[in-house]
């Protein structure tokens, strides 16, 4: 019989070592995704919080801060400490101020030493908040730091009491913003759809020429009709740039003088400003509200200023449309691939053959799917809709260059082996007898293929389609050879027929992150659009997973009393 301390150490359970280890890692995991979304979630609403402008005063001598030396004031946008070799090696701190004023202090962010601060009586920095500072949000050079002195306006007057001046500076920004819509609006719309028809007018007339030679065109009835046509819709054209050309020209008509922190007066036209309000007089409900219109502004306005300024609205609707059009795309290629794999091939060496290839694709680096998308989809085939389809046009390419169907189809065929895998994993769990049984029953292979078998294992269909929803989202290299822009001036969907315009080029978050974060001029003033636009685009990710996986559950307790 064993001793009893032998007994006890044979059944201690083995593993368990492993097991705290795996567990450890799992923890650790989860704070890491943890703490890069709290960073991310920080730096990214940080930019929407209305910041404190500070009065800064610089010692005699300094030569350091936007004007060499001059005072300024600025909001803190980073603190941190820095080595100093001088006198040996010792530690001070930096702080970098958001200054605004560009086209004044060419940057608008500086770095200042501690050391070239005027001090207070604890010997500490000495911050002074700049009573009645203007901040104006414009459309060129970033935002303005100033105190307003006067409003001219295009009657000759001038305004200089300050209560008058408020009111009149808020009114006039809210008309001048309601002008900015409606020759936007003539312009992309109106004026976009008749140089639409233009265009084809011309393209007309120019098919005719090749097809009945010059002479004989120009006096043909079809060509003056056309010509016809084309002159009328000039004057249209003359009417509608006239009409919005005023508005533009009544929006730089006003402005007003503001005096800056270092002393000199500046005049800003309100053509050139979105938006203005006084962050030091701010309450906490007014620093609320003005944070959630941010936001709001934030995701429904265009871009502008290399895109370091405004919103990304046509990056959102870019990713969205994509990301829609590569699932429609991908799951029935991929669900119709593994019914084959997995419920009518005889399992062979080629059958294995195919699904070690398939596994094996899923490797394969995204770059390599854009570079074959751009010689097949955009070269090849696009190449042969425009020789087909839109032959009156070349050389000019419509579907034979880069364009949002391209992407889609490119990302669908980077992520199909994730469905395919997804699906033969989902179809092989449904019981064996719930096939027999259906069979028994009189039914054919296709439907219990079709009535029993996708049923019972379309949640884990589903989960692949969320597995490469949330891969082609993401995704960037492969769109930078098929179709992604730094800027489009339109958006794939509009007003004009054929309304959803899939041969355009589009705006996507991803290469939105990228542009932003190594092509700007001012990576200081693009570092807070980087992490607001890397927060939006895990939360559109979110979304379309959970709306996947809302449905997934829904399909799973639909069909759990039949698959256990």
């Amino acid at each position: 019989m064993p001793e009893p301390h032998a007994y006890s150490k044979s059944i201690r359970p083995k593993g368990e070592a492993l097991v705290w280890f795996t567990g450890m890692g799992l923890g650790v995991g989860i704070l890491l995704i943890a703490g890069l979304l709290a960073v991310i979630l920080k730096n990214g609403l940080s930019m929407f919080w209305p910041d404190t402008i500070y009065q800064v005063e610089l010692v005699e001598g300094a030569t350091a801060g936007p004007t060499n030396g001059k005072d300024f004031a600025g909001a803190i946008a980073l603190e941190r400490y820095k080595r100093l070799q001088e006198e040996g090696v010792r530690l001070t701190r930096e702080f970098q101020f958001f200054t605004g004023n560009k086209d004044a202090y060419g940057q608008m962010y500086h770095f200042v030493d501690s050391d070239q601060i005027l001090r207070d009586a604890s010997g500490k920095p000495r911050f002074t908040p700049a009573d009645g500072i203007l901040q104006l949000e414009r459309i060129e050079f970033g935002d303005a730091l100033g105190y307003p002195v006067a409003i001219d306006l295009a009657d000759g007057s001038s305004i200089t009491e300050p209560d008058a001046l408020r009111s009149t500076l808020f009114e006039t920004i809210e008309a001048s913003n309601e002008r900015l819509k409606a020759y936007t609006k003539i312009e992309r719309q109106q004026i976009g759809r008749i140089n639409s028809r233009m265009e084809s007018i011309r393209l007309e007339q120019r098919a005719l020429r090749d097809e009945l030679g010059a002479a004989a065109a120009e006096s043909s009835d079809r060509m003056q009709k056309l010509t016809a046509q084309r002159e009328a819709l000039q004057l249209k054209y003359n009417d509608l740039a006239a009409e919005a050309r005023a508005l533009r020209d009544r929006r730089a008509e006003d402005s007003v003088r503001l005096r800056l922190p270092s002393g000199e007066e500046r005049r800003i036209g309100f053509d050139n400003i979105t938006q203005a309000h006084f962050p030091n007089e701010m309450s906490l409900p007014d620093k609320v509200g003005f944070f959630f219109r941010q936001i709001w502004r934030f995701v429904s306005e265009d871009p502008r200023e290399a895109n370091t300024e405004g919103g990304i609205f046509p990056a959102i609707f870019g990713t969205f449309v994509m990301t829609l059009l590569m699932s429609i795309a991908v799951m029935p290629f991929g669900v119709v691939a593994a019914i084959y794999l997995r419920e009518y091939a005889s399992q062979g060496v080629i059958v294995r053959a195919v699904r070690i290839s398939v596994n094996n694709l899923a490797g394969v680096p995204s770059i390599v799917y854009g570079v074959f998308g751009l010689g097949f989809f955009v070269y090849v085939l696009g190449g042969s809709i425009d020789e087909l389809f839109f032959s009156k046009r070349l050389p000019t390419a419509t579907f034979g260059t880069g364009g949002i169907l391209w992407a889609s189809l490119t990302l669908a065929l980077m992520t199909v082996p994730v469905v395919i895998v997804a699906t033969e994993e989902a179809l092989s769990a449904v019981p064996r007898g719930m096939r027999e049984a259906a069979l028994a029953c009189g039914a054919s292979k296709w439907q219990t293929i079709q009535r029993i078998v996708l049923p019972a294992s379309a949640p884990g269909i589903l989960t692949g389609l969320i597995l490469a929803m949330a891969r082609g989202a993401g995704e960037v290299a492969p769109l930078m050879l098929v179709g992604v822009v730094k800027l489009a001036p339109t958006l794939p969907l509009d007003g004009a027929f054929p309304f959803f315009h899939l041969d355009r080029k589009f705006m996507h978050l991803g290469f939105h992150i990228y542009d932003l974060a190594f092509q700007s001029p001012d990576s200081d003033a693009a570092k807070p659009m980087v992490f607001a636009t890397t927060l939006l685009l895990i939360v559109l990710v979110i979304v379309l997973n959970l709306s996947a996986i809302t449905l997934r559950n829904h399909l799973r307790r639909k069909y759990k009393g039949d698959t256990f």
